[in-house]
């Protein structure tokens, strides 16, 4: 059965893409630890990042460097944080948070809940920074 974040991928279900080449996918988190929270895909349905061929996980890592340079220039914050937790769904993916406080990355806090026309503001404003 495919993962929701394949389905993000065959636009099965909608999302808030901000970045795409031919192997990976960066799209908000609907349900964001801060405004701006993203997350890296790679477009091959793989569970663990460590069962990632190597050229793969530098390409995901690469792709990930390139949108998170992409939120610096847009998004006010000190920097972008980077987590791997790989426990939420099965198929690879790396959070880019956009941190002011070390708290800002504290996964078991409550999710904030944003409309659909915030998380497209936040998307275009991230797509003006490539």
């Amino acid at each position: 059965m495919a993962s929701i974040f394949t389905k993000i991928i065959n636009r099965e279900i909608p999302a808030h893409i901000v970045a795409e080449d031919e192997n990976y996918l960066a799209f908000l988190d609907i349900m964001p630890l801060v405004k701006g929270h993203v997350l890296v895909v790679p477009k091959q349905e793989v569970d663990y990042i460590f069962d990632l061929a190597p050229d793969a996980l530098a390409g995901l890592h690469l792709f990930a460097q390139k949108v998170a340079k992409a939120m610096d220039k847009t998004i006010k914050c000190t920097r972008i944080g980077v987590a791997v937790i790989g426990l939420e769904v099965p198929h690879v993916h790396i959070h880019l948070v956009p941190l002011r406080t070390m708290d800002d990355i504290n996964f078991t806090r409550p999710k904030l809940k944003l409309s659909s026309e915030e998380l497209a503001e936040i998307a275009e404003m991230i797509k003006k920074g490539f």
